[in-house]
């Protein structure tokens, strides 16, 4: 099948086909017969929390797995309109079989997860992406590693650490498994975490910031004084670390006060909330020119990200995530220096790719879009 799909998907037939794809025609035959697009079946949810799923999927054959700590965009289709939202694989990749799944907390104002926890059932056809990120293990792993999560962001360290365990290669001297939840209602994959406890060489360490156990090792939100509890070396430690902004700023600065800033490796779980009166201040110091190359147009800087610029401009550059996660509004800077708009790194090399979602331009910007 892997031969026919790649000539499925070649030019040839592509000239055919044209101005459409060949899925588009392979999918009136069956929905899951395609030579690119990924789908799949769900073919199991297990409820993790009150408001957090487990999801598992049986991709067709487009699928070309994952590398534990990626991410799929995941669609839905709802009364005739796709949403499309980013979530990170949970499952092992070590595990038999093509299934995997993802674990999605829902939120208030998202209606991809809230439909996930409320709506999906089994049976149903999914939209993905092939796996992306580069949030992933090195091939060579180090005697100590920490896998630090907070919340929700608990899940890519978690497919981390299955595939750790399932995996016959050879594996750090010693594993931290460090996470931070509300409270263990609050907590996913709590009945396996349990069950890790008496593993010999990893640690599994759970911190509930809003209703600690009685006698819990750790209370409160992460510092440095928990590393130092828990015997670890920020500066031989390879660090791993995934949950909202608050967390991984305080983790980044704690390393870097230890002048261990190079052993960190993050992911941001969602865009930090920003104050409006930030964004209006921002809005008013903003200056110079927004250059968009390609259409050959041009726009007064409004402080406002290049997406969010380009669109308004009446341009319709692709996005998945819109929060500097999926790749997939990655673009070239040709000219001038961007911020952005979660780290306020600002980075003023020539021809660099950035993310128009999280990037912001400093004055005059170009950009290929």
């Amino acid at each position: 099948m892997g031969v026919v799909r790649t000539a499925l998907a070649s030019r040839a037939v592509g000239s055919v086909t044209s101005p459409h794809h060949v899925d588009h025609y392979l999918e009136k035959l069956h929905p899951l017969w395609t030579a690119e697009a990924v789908r799949a079946r769900v073919v199991g949810i297990e409820r993790e929390t009150d408001n957090a799923t487990t999801v598992t999927l049986r991709p067709n054959g487009a699928w070309k797995g994952f590398t534990p700590g990626q991410h799929v965009e995941f669609g839905v289709e709802v009364d005739g309109v796709r949403k499309v939202r980013v979530f990170s694989v949970s499952s092992s990749a070590a595990a038999k079989g093509r299934n995997f799944s993802v674990s999605v907390k829902a939120h208030p104002d998202g209606f991809v997860s809230r439909f996930l926890n409320s709506r999906l059932a089994s049976g149903e056809l999914v939209y993905l992406s092939q796996a992306q990120g580069d949030f992933v293990l090195p091939a060579g792993l180090p005697d100590e590693l920490l896998l630090l999560s907070g919340g929700s962001g608990i899940t890519p360290v978690m497919s981390m650490l299955r595939t750790l365990l399932d995996s016959d290669a050879i594996r750090p001297r010693r594993i931290t498994f460090l996470h931070y939840a509300r409270s263990r209602e609050d907590e996913m994959f709590t009945e396996q975490l349990d069950g890790w406890d008496d593993l010999p060489d990893v640690d599994v360490v759970r911190v509930y910031t809003r209703e600690p156990e009685q006698g819990a090792e750790l209370t409160g939100r992460f510092s440095v004084d928990h590393l130092k509890h828990l015997g670890i070396d920020p500066a031989t430690t390879l660090t791993y670390v995934c949950g909202p902004a608050g967390l991984i700023a305080s983790v980044r600065d704690a390393y870097s006060e230890q002048d261990a800033a190079d052993q960190v490796r993050f992911e941001y779980f969602k865009v930090p909330t920003i104050d409006p009166a930030l964004l209006e201040a921002a809005a008013a110091a903003a200056s110079g020119t927004l250059t968009f190359d390609r259409s050959g147009s041009e726009a007064t800087n409004s402080g406002n990200t290049i997406l969010e610029q380009a669109e308004a401009a009446g341009l319709t550059p692709e996005y998945g995530c819109r929060m500097g996660v999926c790749n997939t509004c990655a673009i070239k800077k040709l000219h001038g220096a961007v911020r952005h708009v979660i780290s306020g790194e600002i980075n003023a090399n020539t021809d660099e790719t950035i993310k128009p979602c999280v990037h912001v331009p400093v004055g005059d910007v170009a950009v290929a879009l």
